[in-house]
């Protein structure tokens, strides 16, 4: 009973490095796109000398790239820009929508994230 019990302790284990390993790389590559997110917004509010603020556009064609630079998929349709403003000057809000599919042995799942440049770090 007891090598019973050792046997489904290192497979319940195994299962959880298994998984860590497959999880852990979009929720960092999340949390970077998060950082990105709010940098891309504090600057693309304006623009420094007389060049005018980026279009909606731009905003979407950056994210998207800085999202591919941590292997991120991302299309322009999954990027929400929104402006707002308050008596400190314009603000940008930029919020990403997609989802990760983790495939553990014999199961696959989706894992759904939403970073924006509020902070909001959800998945």
């Amino acid at each position: 009973m007891g090598k019973i019990k050792l046997i489904l302790a290192i497979a319940v284990l195994l299962l959880l490095v298994v998984g860590g390993l497959q999880i852990i790389p979009p929720v960092l590559a999340n949390y970077q796109l998060q950082d990105d997110l709010h940098d891309v917004a504090a600057l693309g509010g304006a623009r420094i000398g007389l060049l005018p603020p980026k279009t909606d556009d731009e905003l979407r064609s950056e994210v998207v790239r800085r999202a591919a630079e941590h292997n991120i998929q991302l299309d322009p349709g999954q990027v929400i820009v929104r402006h707002g403003g308050v008596s400190g000057g314009p603000s940008v809000y930029l919020e990403a929508d997609y989802k990760v599919t983790v495939h553990m042995p014999g199961y696959s799942f989706d894992v759904h994230f939403e970073p924006s440049s509020n902070g909001n770090k959800g998945f």
